[in-house]
């Protein structure tokens, strides 16, 4: 097969689809391996690099994605790459198509077939391609938003962990899947007060047994989110549904009752965002201020530390990307359901039933797809 890996264009993506390690399994497995130049920069790996693990460098993102029979990916296609795909060809990358419907109808207008990391299970119900990129985002939002706490920053001025005689900076985690763990599990280092609100049994006596005294674990609820961010100043947002928009659990209303210069993570924002006010930011302008309070809600948050967002990615995604390669997209996904599922669009179709119900297009099921 010709797989093709163009650069990453998002504004501040350094992440490249796959490490010169990755190729090189390819290369071994008898395909060809087309790199647009440049495109591993960002983790440290030059075109020379690449080509001694056996790729082409080619000088175009046109080039690759004209002769490519696979796209492998990092970010969703921006428009001017959505413009290149075509009928038949393979496009596998995170999209989170359900708070885009420009990108979904693009997608779906291409004829190609798109699979979504974000969206591929495993036999114990996890997200293995989404999880790696979730544990770098959990870990990063506790970086983030302490630096957004600063007073120059336009936060309060408070240091996490406080110090003798001052009290620790209160942070609440909207869930406690692998975003809000990894987020925990760095704010519970940095000696801040932590709070985690979750609603899955399974899942508070998980985090029970992993901080103990160290965390609270409360079972959310609409009201008590609303009590605890008055005296907070972080919040992570962390929820997930799989494939579909993250709901909306801050209001506008809600940030007046909240202290002016506490910060608010949304790392849901691929999703559309779990606050009301958030929108999505940049590495450039990553915050903003709405009603005194500070908003992290980059999208791309994995791509300030690009190599090792790149090499734990390629950890998850390189075991799929050689059975498309080996056995073309509709064989590998007719006798593996768990990346069946992350069919998202498919020839003209959309086959995602959350995305579907999310922007109100008519979906059909993978399976229909396959014959």
């Amino acid at each position: 097969m010709q797989i093709g890996v163009p650069k990453e264009i998002k504004n501040h993506e350094y992440r490249v689809g796959l490490t010169p390690e990755s190729v090189a399994e390819l290369v071994a497995d008898g395909h060809h391996l087309m790199l647009e130049t440049d495109a591993g920069l960002g983790i440290g790996a030059d075109d020379e690099i690449y080509r001694q693990h056996g790729a082409e460098i080619v000088m175009s993102a046109e080039e690759i994605f004209a002769r490519a029979d696979m796209i492998v990916k990092v970010k969703e296609p921006q428009a001017s790459e959505r413009a290149l795909l075509r009928p038949g060809q393979i496009l596998y990358t995170y999209l989170h198509l359900a708070p885009d419907p420009a990108q979904t109808h693009d997608l779906i207008k291409s004829g190609a077939v798109c699979i979504a990391y974000e969206t591929v299970t495993s036999a114990d119900g996890d997200l293995p391609l989404l999880k790696p990129m979730s544990q770098v985002a959990g870990r990063l939002s506790v970086q983030v938003g302490a630096a957004a706490l600063q007073k120059h920053a336009g936060g309060r001025g408070v240091l996490l962990g406080g110090v003798p005689g001052v009290a620790p900076a209160k942070v609440v985690i909207i869930g406690g899947g692998d975003v809000g763990f990894n987020a925990a599990q760095m704010a519970v280092g940095l000696q801040a007060d932590v709070t985690i609100l979750e609603r899955s049994n399974s899942v508070m006596a998980r985090l029970n047994a992993q901080f103990g005294v160290t965390a609270k674990i409360i079972r959310s609820s609409p009201s008590l989110l609303s009590e605890l961010i008055k005296t907070a100043d972080m919040v992570i947002g962390a929820v997930l549904i799989p494939g579909a928009a993250a709901p909306k659990l801050i209001s506008r209303d809600m940030l007046k009752t909240m202290q002016t210069g506490s910060v608010l993570v949304d790392v849901a924002i691929d999703q559309g965002g779990c606050f009301e006010t958030s929108k999505p930011t940049t590495h450039d302008e990553p915050t903003y201020e709405v009603e005194g309070i500070v908003h992290y809600c980059v999208a791309n948050m994995p791509g300030a530390v690009a190599r090792t967002s790149t090499y734990a990615l390629n950890a998850a995604t390189l075991f799929h990307a050689k059975r498309i390669a080996r056995l073309g997209w509709k064989e590998a996904l007719a006798t593996d359901p768990h990346l069946r599922a992350g069919l998202n669009v498919c020839e003209g179709q959309l086959t995602y039933a959350a995305v579907g119900e999310a922007l109100g297009i008519t979906t059909v099921s993978p399976e229909q797809m396959l014959g």
